[in-house]
């Protein structure tokens, strides 16, 4: 550990908090089955009232035989045994909906329906749950569905023989304006679908990642309290085994299993004393640290052997050192942050501290390459990588670290300065173990 003068004036302005994150929206059979039978409703009344109450003039018998093609295949679907949708059968109903819609419109005026906006419906359904090859596919589907039933449909149901035919070029409008409504809604919704899906897969793997931590702090704890109770029993065995020692003649077939006792006693003390030494255990006694030496747990381990790493405090810190309780968060995030410095590093690695009575600030810095300028504009979010499918890297190392750093308060932020560097920036209350917990 060593002191060093270090310039904390030019850090960068610190990212928001990450938003919450929202669970992608995924569709089962029933709940498809569902909206189906909405959409029979809803087609069966609108012919119904249109024909029979507004007196429009329309083919009746072709129009329920679609509609009656969409209730069959839902009875279909409901007599099915799989509940649960994959997404080949996912995009085979959706293209059915929407050629069954198609149809109906086709019957009904074409585009010249108010009614053809129905058409994106499945398309944005497919979009929110389905892969981008399928709701490319359907969308391509929704074009030319749309492209068919401009030229060949017939006539808008009207009063008497008063009629309605629109000019070519307001149909061709039309067109455009559907085509691209469906275009650009299939785009937008699948891709704040897939963020949101990536984002939640992310925050699973920051959860499974905390969730480890926790599991060895908790078997390091283990481990200290087994070392801690059986420590008098085998204390008490040696004793007795030293004693049988002294008592029994050394020519005595006897002396040798009282030598192994006590031998094996002594060995079994040594091994419970490293237990109650590992890192991992979280007794009463380490579970609150001076900040440098909880800072030197976290990274230890974290940096490979051939580049060295230094861990220093800053001269210009303000008042006592803080004193922060031990965290998997804090471990495994700026764990994270010093073995992703140690991986890029040539030589060395610098860890520095720097506080105030209101501040906390951690610098990890290497003297590396830097980030490339593409991936420090997207630094912290998921599946973020120059690495990201190598070698099993996701990406995920990063938003893993500032997402649990998060969780106590930190803020990151990362800049180039010689090399690459991760400022984390704490309030020093929202960081500082209260003061009773230091009784």
């Amino acid at each position: 550990m060593a002191n060093s003068k270090y310039t904390w004036d030019t850090r960068p302005n610190l990212p928001e908090r990450l938003p919450e994150a929202r669970r992608p929206v995924g569709l089962s059979l029933t709940s498809l089955i569902m909206l189906r039978w909405i959409a029979v409703a809803g087609q069966m009344a609108t012919v119904l009232v249109i024909h029979f109450a507004f007196g429009f003039d329309l083919a009746v018998f072709p129009c329920l035989i679609a509609i009656g093609a969409l209730a069959a295949s839902n009875l279909a679907l409901m007599a099915s045994k799989r509940r649960r949708l994959t997404e080949l059968r996912a995009a085979s109903l959706l293209a059915f909906d929407l050629l069954q819609l198609a149809s109906l419109i086709g019957l009904t005026g074409g585009l010249q329906n108010p009614f053809a906006l129905l058409l994106l419906a499945p398309v944005t359904v497919s979009a929110t749950i389905l892969s981008r090859r399928a709701t490319l596919a359907l969308t391509s589907l929704a074009v030319m569905a749309a492209t068919f039933v401009t030229f060949f449909h017939l006539p808008l149901p009207w009063r008497g023989d008063e009629g309605l035919q629109l000019p070519l070029v307001y149909m061709l409008g039309i067109w455009t304006a559907l085509t691209m409504s469906i275009v650009f809604m299939a785009t937008y919704v699948w891709t704040a679908s897939e963020e949101s899906r990536r984002l939640s897969d992310a925050l699973s793997e920051s959860a499974a990642a905390l969730a480890r931590e926790r599991e060895l702090s908790a078997l390091g704890a283990l481990a200290a309290a087994a070392a801690h109770e059986l420590g008098s029993p085998l204390a008490t065995i040696a004793v007795v085994s030293k004693e049988l020692m002294s008592e029994v003649d050394k020519d005595s077939p006897l002396y040798e299993d009282v030598e192994l006792l006590k031998s094996q006693s002594d060995r079994c003390r040594e091994i419970l004393v490293g237990l109650s030494h590992q890192p991992d255990a979280t007794g009463d006694p380490f579970e609150t640290l001076p900040l440098s030496n909880l800072v030197e747990l976290a990274v230890d381990e974290h940096v490979p052997d051939h580049v060295e790493l230094d861990i220093l405090i800053d001269e210009s810190c303000e008042g006592p050192e803080p004193m922060v309780r031990r965290t998997p968060e804090f471990l495994h995030g700026l764990g994270n942050f010093a073995s992703n410095a140690g991986q890029y590093a040539k030589k060395q690695v610098w860890i520095r501290i720097y506080w105030t009575p209101r501040d906390v600030w951690i610098s990890v810095h290497d003297d590396g390459p830097g980030f490339s300028h593409s991936v420090l504009q997207m630094l912290g979010e998921p599946y973020m990588s120059t690495r990201a499918g190598q070698d099993g890297h996701m990406g995920l190392g990063v938003f893993i670290a500032t997402t649990l750093l998060e969780r106590i308060g930190g803020h990151s932020a990362f800049r180039n300065r010689r090399g690459a560097e991760a400022l984390v920036h704490w309030d020093r209350d929202d960081l500082e173990a209260p003061a009773e917990t230091l009784l």
